[in-house]
């Protein structure tokens, strides 16, 4: 049985083995040249004592490299759409399956040693993307601090793994629904696409309950604000009377303190009035003013060192979703009726 799955899909192994490779050299030979350089310029920068300024004077990545990087993000999906889609689909459309069950192999033996393959492939192939995505990235990632982006976090470390392993069984389940090639892919496109979209955008902030900081005015604030690659959840200004709303109030002006939005027409006038004047020292009067008349920030944050939870906790939801696909297909295949 895994002779015929090999006979059947490998032309598909082969292409995708050679789009690997060639990815795999792209991502060596630029890497390489990347990290040379930004070992060089953070050595140079040492010596200057002048290394908090190297972000903005120092450009690592190629545009095209870094394009064809960002399209990464689309692999999972094109393994679901033509990996996952027709595995079941076109064998229904086709009767093979039919004529497999009659030469004696069991439903469940078809189906798990078909897509047994199938999803290992799958996670093989996300997972090697991924490594070399991961590396060729970590210079960038020590230089921009951007590890929790939603650019860089959906493209590397351990979730576009579960990501393809979800898209394809997305895709192995909607053709055993539907029993049609054609639109398993285009409901595997909108599927994924649509859980993707909801996980990232309101699911991963909750997995762990963010860490909250008061920034005080009278104090350093760079003293207390967090470090390394973290995910800044949300921020805002808190007075007297309770938070200050965010951002600019009736088009009028904002001020930016520490990643903090602070509508000016929010301040006392107090503080306004040192925030327009130019002196030296009506400008460093201004945070005392704030905090005087009971100003303070608040800083809902996830710490950089969660970085890697955050990829397993999401890794493992992809994955439990694909089980869960995976055990509906079965449940299809093993009660329709031939």
């Amino acid at each position: 049985m895994t002779w015929v799955v090999w006979r059947q899909h490998r032309n598909q192994a082969y292409i995708a083995a050679a789009a690997l490779a060639a990815f795999a050299v792209l991502m060596l030979v630029t890497g390489l040249q990347m990290a040379s350089e930004y070992r060089s310029a953070l050595g140079l920068c040492a010596a200057s004592h002048s290394c908090s300024n190297l972000a903005s004077t120092l450009n690592l990545e190629n545009s095209a490299v870094s394009a064809v990087v960002t399209l990464t993000v689309v692999v999972p999906c094109l393994l679901g759409v033509f990996w996952g889609g027709p595995l079941v689909a076109r064998e229904c459309e086709t009767g093979t399956s039919q004529f497999a069950w009659m030469q004696g192999i069991s439903r469940t033996r078809w189906l798990a040693v078909t897509v047994g393959w199938t999803m290992l492939a799958a996670a093989a192939w996300g997972g090697a993307v991924s490594a070399l995505v991961t590396w060729w990235s970590s210079p960038v990632n020590s230089l921009n601090l951007q590890n929790f982006q939603p650019s860089q976090f959906d493209i590397q470390g351990t979730v576009p793994m579960g990501y393809a392993v979800f898209a394809v069984a997305l895709g192995i389940a909607a053709g055993a629904l539907v029993r049609r090639t054609l639109p398993a892919m285009a409901i595997t496109v909108v599927v994924f696409t649509l859980v993707r979209l909801l996980v990232s955008e309101d699911f991963r902030s909750h997995f762990i309950t963010p860490v909250t900081k008061t920034l005080n005015f009278l104090l350093h604030a760079r003293a207390i604000l967090p470090t390394g690659s973290y995910w800044m959840v949300s921020s805002g200004l808190v007075g007297p009377s309770g938070p200050v709303r965010s951002g600019p109030l009736n088009g009028g002006p904002s001020l930016t303190f520490d990643g903090v939005p602070i509508p000016v027409s929010e301040l006392p006038s107090a503080c306004r009035t040192l925030l327009f004047q130019t002196s030296t020292k009506s400008a460093s009067g201004f945070p005392s003013c704030l905090a005087a008349h009971g100003y303070h920030a608040v800083l809902s944050y996830q710490p950089a060192d969660r970085y890697w939870a955050f990829q397993g906790i999401e890794t493992g939801i992809f994955i439990l979703l694909a089980a869960i696909l995976i055990a509906v297909t079965a449940i299809v295949v093993r009660r329709r009726d031939a």
